[in-house]
């Protein structure tokens, strides 16, 4: 079931979810929303309803400290909670002591990680991941729609994922994690770009058609 999408923009993190909620050929819309916003981060589930739960009403991430690197806080720290969280609330399964949980998305500090089930952490090197049945339709999308306002392109891929996948419906939600900090410094790099553009001359091609 389920198509998770997340997307860096400006500072921002968005994450967009359908309503789905899958059980063999049965569907149920789901009320209960596949993603939330807990403290500081941005999340946004598949696999398991009770595992988003948890995250959601459980999970206490433990304090950030700036001087320790990111990727390391959300592989140790992080993941640890996780860990926790999910065990103490009868979700996390043990196999031939190999322990697996479900997958989600999550976005901290103006970045956004992919949780898979072995708990590993992944960071794409685009600026858009995705997860569920619905992942690899809502991708192609994400890439081809980079034109697009960041709520309109995570729309447009959940639409895309709900015409070819089973296991996808809407309605949609969509929600923004803002950092200030990314922001500013987003909004100041953009207004610098802007002055130095607005010093350029016109080219030749945009005087001839009135554009500069």
């Amino acid at each position: 079931m389920t198509c998770i999408i997340g997307l860096l923009d400006k500072g921002g993190v968005y994450i967009g979810a359908d309503s789905a909620g899958m059980a063999g050929y049965g569907l149920t819309v789901r009320a209960d929303e596949k993603v939330f916003i807990n403290g500081d981060f941005i999340m946004g589930f598949t696999s398991s309803f009770r595992m988003g739960q948890l995250l959601r009403y459980s999970l206490k991430p433990p304090k950030y400290h700036p001087d320790i690197d990111l990727n390391e806080y959300m592989v140790t720290d992080f993941i640890n909670a996780v860990r926790d969280c999910l065990k103490t609330g009868g979700y996390a399964k043990k196999d031939k002591d190999a322990e697996t949980a479900g997958v989600f998305l999550v976005g901290f500090k103006g970045r956004l990680f992919k949780v898979e089930s072995d708990y590993q952490v992944g960071v794409s090197a685009l600026a858009y991941d995705a997860c569920g049945c619905g992942e690899d339709i809502a991708l192609g999308s994400m890439y081809s729609n980079s034109s697009l306002p960041p709520r309109e392109r995570i729309q447009q891929a959940l639409g895309a994922a709900e015409q070819f996948s089973a296991g996808v419906r809407h309605p949609f939600v969509i929600k923004e994690l803002a950092d200030e900090t990314n922001r500013i410094e987003a909004a100041n790099t953009i207004e610098a770009k802007g002055t130095d553009t607005d010093n350029q001359e016109p080219t030749e091609a945009q005087a001839e058609a009135g554009q500069a």
